[in-house]
């Protein structure tokens, strides 16, 4: 067996398992695996913030569906990296954080840059790990390949002292391979109940969880809903996942992002089919309304989380894939004949209780900025956004019609995540139209990556909801009666984000009429292609405008006129 200097190994194990991009910043306890990195064929990007490294990889594990890698040296740059890990893990996200660290023999001396970053990841990780011995490296690596893709995907984080670095080890990477990773299929008997269940049903209801998303079960969904008859509903998580002009698309129901149609279908429904979704609480809202007298089915790779928020009728653990696989199967053998009236009420509530987006209002409302973007982007744009009134907006107003097309920082939402996110989509698609939706609160947090961007060439577009506010804040604090330390206007025009744009050698405008929107939008896309940079649309909107939501589905506050 040949030796080689260990991180080599790594080098290789890292290509093997399909990494083409990292994103990092170099440091001196990190140095022998950048050494290794030179030649091997992985494009490095060095990031401004290695909390922005974390989120471009996880933009980059999100649209390719494989493991994200971001890379650190001590100390800070570990502790940085928290956020990101913590926003993969509440995604289900898979990503690699690899750190450098202070020599192993000096750790108790409270060496420079020196913390236990292992112990402070665990909380948010599916596993971290310190290499001790050089020749568990190549060994510890693809176990955390296996380990980020297995069950419910995550983060891991690798924590490499530099003195194990320096090594040498024998190894051959000629006869090295990927570990497998084994899928969750559901038990027979599971499957038939809860075909029996949907059969029994006279109003079921399938909603789509990020599961649908991670499993690549999209196409499965659909052809399950069709033969079944039953229409799609969508989480936050799975929007995209079904296309939104089907005769079976059910809308988002929830508390806030949720249009009113598909609220009051989900209240209507008798039984739902939940597949890889968590039932998080920006979804269900009071308990007591969500479930009402209605059956649950939950389908969940991941055993713990079936009775996590309550008991469902029939839990069933699985690969949503093969759940579907064997739906299928299931439902071919019985030819299910589904009366149409079902579908048909929920186009009727589809027509009967949509929400206005045909404002002209100066200032501009936010429902109408999404109506430009809908009618102007098509359906392979990729779309991120994060947190906050805009991303609520987003979820009632923006259509998404294909799975990864569609992404946000749904369960830690990250100030911030946009632009890195936007980054890692972009890199992991370099040929694909990539749109951030932003606040302008949100933009300030990592801008440093606009850099990054444009060091590297990498160009998408980013629309600003400008409101001069922490928005979803304001709107919270109307409940304690005060509006107190949310309003971040200043001078005459604030943050002159066109002007922040052009420090970083990107290019930007800024909107205050709704009939400006469609030629900014078509401004910005052409900008974005001549210069392979990012290009901001800044759109100002309605100082103190509401996005709708409330504290139960059957509750929820619309705050502008109804359509109609």
């Amino acid at each position: 067996m040949p030796r080689i200097p260990a991180m080599q190994a790594v080098v290789d194990v890292l290509v093997s398992e399909g990494v083409d991009t990292a994103f990092g910043c170099p440091g001196a306890a990190i140095l022998p695996l950048y050494h290794a990195m030179q030649d091997s064929g992985i494009e490095h990007l060095i990031v401004r913030h290695e909390e922005g490294a974390t989120h471009m990889a996880d933009g980059w594990a999100r649209t390719t569906g494989n493991v994200g890698v971001a890379i650190g040296t001590s100390g800070p740059a570990g502790t940085n990296m928290i956020t990101g890990l913590y926003t993969a893990q509440a995604d289900s996200i898979p990503i690699l954080c690899i750190t450098g660290q202070a020599d192993s023999r000096k750790l108790h001396t409270e060496a420079f840059q020196a913390v236990d970053i292992v112990e402070i990841a665990k909380p948010v990780t599916k596993w971290a790990v310190q290499v001790k011995e050089a020749a568990q490296l190549p060994w510890v690596f693809r176990e955390a390949f296996r380990i980020a893709r297995s069950g419910r995907p995550g983060p891991v984080l690798i924590d490499l002292p530099i003195d194990v670095q320096r090594q040498e080890i024998e190894w051959d990477s000629s006869i090295d391979s990927p570990l497998p990773v084994t899928r969750a299929t559901p038990s027979p008997a599971r499957v038939q109940r809860a075909l029996d269940l949907l059969l029994a049903a006279e109003r079921p209801l399938i909603l789509a969880g990020g599961g649908v998303v991670l499993g690549d079960a999209s196409d499965r969904l659909r052809t399950a809903a069709e033969l079944l008859g039953v229409p799609v509903g969508v989480t936050l998580m799975g929007k995209g996942t079904f296309p939104e002009d089907h005769e079976l698309f059910a809308g988002m129901a929830g508390i806030q992002t949720s249009q009113r149609w598909a609220n009051a279908a989900f209240l209507e429904a008798d039984l739902v089919l939940a597949l890889g979704a968590r039932f998080g609480d920006r979804h269900t809202g009071d308990l007591d309304v969500y479930r009402g007298n209605r059956k649950f089915i939950h389908v969940d790779i991941e055993p713990t989380q079936l009775g996590k928020v309550f008991g469902p009728d029939l839990g069933i653990v699985s690969d949503t894939g093969a759940f579907l696989d064997a739906l299928i199967e299931a439902a071919s053998k019985r030819s299910p004949v589904r009366d149409r009236a079902w579908p048909q009420r929920i186009g009727e509530l589809k027509e009967s209780l949509p929400r206005r987006e045909d404002f002209e209002d100066t200032p501009i409302k936010a429902p109408r900025v999404f109506k430009e973007i809908n009618e102007f982007y098509g359906e392979d744009a990729y779309f991120v956004t994060a947190i906050g009134l805009y991303q609520i907006w987003s979820g009632q107003f923006q259509r998404a019609h294909k799975p990864r097309h569609y992404q946000v920082c749904g369960q830690a939402g990250p100030l911030g995540w946009e632009i890195p996110a936007a980054i890692g989509v972009k890199k992991a698609k370099p040929e694909a139209e990539v749109v951030g939706v932003v606040g302008d609160y949100s933009f300030q947090f990592l801008v440093e990556e606009l850099a990054v961007a444009a060091q590297y060439d990498v160009g998408f577009v980013l629309i600003m909801l400008n409101n001069e506010y922490l928005g979803l804040i304001r709107q919270a604090e109307t409940g304690y009666e005060m509006n107190f330390e949310v309003d971040i206007h200043y001078d005459k025009i604030g943050t002159d984000n066109v002007k922040v744009m052009e420090a970083y050698g990107c290019s930007g405008t800024r909107v205050t009429e709704p009939g400006e929107i469609r030629a900014s939008l078509e401004w910005a896309r052409k900008e974005a292609e001549r210069t392979s940079r990012p290009v901001l649309v800044e759109i100002m909107i309605e100082r103190e405008g509401n996005a709708a939501m409330g504290k139960a589905l059957d509750s929820v506050v619309e705050f502008e006129p109804i359509a109609g």
